[in-house]
């Protein structure tokens, strides 16, 4: 299977004129497509809702284009909280997922409405001691531990994670909130991450569905939404099969009618959060070639680096690349591509198979609309870069302007060196 880029070299060269490379830019058309299937593949349950995943494009003109689809906010932070809010998201479009809560951002969550959802047996305590009182609705994360395992094999490791609450605490904690007056409950769990599988939503639906139907047995609580999460991954390989939201939305509606409606549980709404599964395909990090170096591998150098993504650095993740124009070359040459920070592990690709790569030439790496700009930081004083949209016209408009040299010094402001900085700055971007 082949990655084809969603703009054109000719496309992204005119816009490189504009906002020079490095880049993020943004599929519209993809973004608009997407989250129309989405609530297509859930519209047997009344209740559905996405509620995309902030942390993986934080970016307010990308958030505002999800919401045109009744999509909300899964915030983790209260920065993402304020940024979602700005965009007028808030109130119950807010689930509020954190952990290791600050209690300022447990108080600013209630403030706008979000739904919260509890880490922790002890925040139960903790958030009423905050507030004084306990919200009306509250969810409660579920960590069933162990291993979470597929027929394709194992998934991920719930054991090992730091999320959420046993099963006995979570039995115990709904008792609590009952008995707290409490009127309305939702459950919560992330079991695997990046899966590239139909079968893992149906499979996280029937443990959780299960646990529902017993929770209300043993407590005599009705649960009024089951959030799935996030962790429906994305083809990042050209040789892997993507997921297909139709099925997997019908394999879970199968559930839910097989487990829930036999027990009078019909009416739970069905909540999402998949952030890398929204954004993911629909972005791309523009980067150009700019040197060579022949020594005991072949290296390409580009001006993007592993603050403009770094997944492949921090995880060995895998990002398709494509050397625009030589679309149909023979990939008859052997590279690490890399970027330029001092670190070793700065590489986009290594010995992956490409065709020659000159120097000038735009590398187009794929699927880094969700976890790309998003995880982008400043060490060797490295700038972020712009992010643009490729809007349905094909014009492109920028939606996050690159970081200057300033923005990088800013928070020096109280230092004597910051007005020498800026004359520094200033002379040279005067050249």
């Amino acid at each position: 299977m082949k990655k084809i880029p969603f703009a054109t070299k000719e496309e992204l060269e005119a816009i490189a004129k504009v906002y020079p490379t490095p880049f993020h830019i943004y599929d519209e058309k993809g973004i608009r497509e997407n989250a129309k299937r989405v609530n297509e593949a859930f519209s047997w349950n009344k209740g559905f809702k996405e509620y995309f995943a902030v942390k993986a494009t934080p970016t307010p003109e990308l958030l505002r284009i999800l919401s045109e689809y009744g999509c909300g906010c899964d915030c983790s932070s209260l920065t993402e909280l304020m940024l979602s809010e700005a965009c007028g998201i808030d109130g119950e479009n807010i689930m509020f997922s954190s952990n290791a809560t600050p209690a300022e951002e447990f108080v600013y969550a209630n403030k706008i409405g979000a739904i919260i959802n509890l880490d922790d047996f002890t925040h139960i305590d903790f958030l009423e001691k905050t507030l004084g009182y306990l919200p009306e609705t509250l969810s409660l994360r579920f960590n069933p531990g162990g291993m979470f395992e597929l027929s394709n094999g194992i998934m991920d490791n719930p054991g090992d994670a730091k999320y959420g609450l046993t099963k006995d605490q979570i039995i115990e904690g709904y008792r609590i909130l009952k008995e707290k007056g409490v009127k309305r409950f939702g459950i919560h769990a992330f079991l695997a991450s990046n899966t590239v599988t139909n079968d893992y939503y149906a499979s996280l639906a029937e443990v959780l569905f299960k646990l529902v139907v017993e929770i209300k047995e043993k407590v005599g609580v009705e649960l009024s939404f089951v959030n799935l999460s996030g962790g429906v991954g994305v083809a990042y390989k050209p040789d892997q099969k993507p997921n297909d939201i139709m099925v997997i939305g019908d394999e879970v509606r199968k559930v839910f009618e097989k487990i829930l409606v036999p027990n009078g549980l019909g009416d739970i709404a069905i909540f999402t959060e998949m952030g890398r599964f929204m954004m993911g395909p629909y972005g791309a990090l523009v980067t150009r070639a700019i040197h060579q170096k022949h020594i005991y591998k072949e290296y390409i150098g580009c001006d993007a680096c592993a603050a403009n993504l770094m997944r492949p650095a921090i995880y060995g993740a895998y990002h398709h690349i494509t050397v625009l124009g030589k679309e149909d070359a023979p990939c008859d040459h052997v590279y690490d591509v890399t970027g330029s920070l001092c670190e070793n592990s700065d590489k986009f690709a290594i010995d992956r198979e490409l065709p020659e790569i000159e120097i000038g030439d735009l590398l187009y790496i794929h699927d880094t609309g969700a976890h790309g700009y998003s995880m982008g930081y400043n060490y060797n004083g490295k700038l972020r870069s712009a992010e643009i949209l490729l809007q349905e016209d094909r014009s492109p408009k920028l939606i996050r302007r690159a970081e200057t040299k300033m923005d990088y010094f800013a928070t020096f402001d109280q230092d004597p060196v910051f007005d020498k900085l800026k004359s520094i700055v200033e002379e040279e971007d005067c050249k």
